[in-house]
């Protein structure tokens, strides 16, 4: 009998271990409720102790969430019909306001957040026409209203970290598609022409600038070239100059040899002395 109630202690002692302990995973934050009460929020990653039977945990999602939506109509400054299909990123940032705020159900928080959503969006194209709508930067039609969104999200305890256009539908009216992709065009072309006016333009500065540069490298140079001509020139003359005063007969023989070589440098020269020419007198046999 004994050994009976011990082994139905040990169960119980297991059962209320088991029911005061409660893990919450990365990237998950927990809330504890005792007899339905929020007594402790924001709990991280880790394990985590609470009374048995009389308090309970929930554990929710804190990373980004894709909040679909159904595509919605819209109606443009210039009374066109647009249909606008979008969806929301958004997280979890007050635990326990989105507790209070939906009971911890993720799908009254997403059927509370559409219409929130769908309002923002709806004064932002009601303010643009349907060439800007289609045509335009949707980030700018998004970021006008995100803080006036999350003004309504802060009372779920949700924000909202942006909004992304996913597609938008045109009226089938076929004058105003055309129109539409004509002003479309019409602005590419336009982008289009200035980008290369604008490449044109640094074109020519780039080629006026080498231009340039390569006038000032090429008189420097010839610059350089004319003074190391002018030395080699002088240092020319001055040895000359040099080996004529050591021995003024053997320049002068040296000169005629020069002369006489540039005379007959192309093999058809021909030159007639006298006998008493002066460089006649180093061919004679008694010299």
């Amino acid at each position: 009998m004994k050994f009976s109630l011990w082994i139905a202690l040990a169960v119980a002692a297991l059962f209320a271990l088991l029911g005061s302990v409660f893990v919450v995973r990365e990237g998950h934050s927990a809330i504890v409720l005792n007899l339905g009460r929020v007594v402790r929020t924001d709990i991280g990653p880790g394990l985590h102790f609470k009374w048995p039977l009389v308090e309970t945990a929930r554990v929710f999602d804190r990373r980004l969430q894709v909040l679909d939506a159904e595509p919605e109509r819209y109606l443009t400054y210039d009374k066109q019909n647009v249909s606008v299909d979008f969806f929301a990123l958004g997280r979890i940032n007050d635990m326990r306001a989105f507790y209070r705020a939906t009971g911890g159900d993720e799908a009254t928080a997403v059927a509370r957040l559409a219409p929130i959503i769908r309002d923002s969006l709806r004064n932002e194209i009601n303010s643009r026409t349907l060439q800007q709508v289609v045509s335009g930067d949707r980030t700018t039609v998004i970021g006008r209203q995100l803080a006036a969104i999350n003004q309504g999200a802060e009372t779920l305890g949700v924000k909202i970290v942006d909004i992304r256009i996913k597609r938008i539908d045109l009226p089938q009216d076929s004058n105003v598609v055309g129109s539409v992709y004509n002003q479309m065009r019409s602005q590419r072309l336009q982008v289009a022409s200035q980008l290369r006016a604008e490449g044109l333009e640094q074109a020519q500065a780039i080629r006026a600038k080498a231009d340039r540069d390569k006038q000032v490298i090429v008189a420097e140079a010839e610059r350089d070239a004319q003074k190391l001509r002018g030395e080699g020139d002088a240092e020319a003359t001055r040895l000359y100059a040099q080996a004529a005063s050591k021995d003024p007969g053997f320049f002068a023989f040296q000169r005629s040899l020069d002369a006489y070589r540039k005379s007959f440098a192309n093999g058809d020269g021909v030159i007639v002395l006298s006998k008493d020419d002066p460089f006649l007198q180093y061919l004679r046999s008694d010299r």
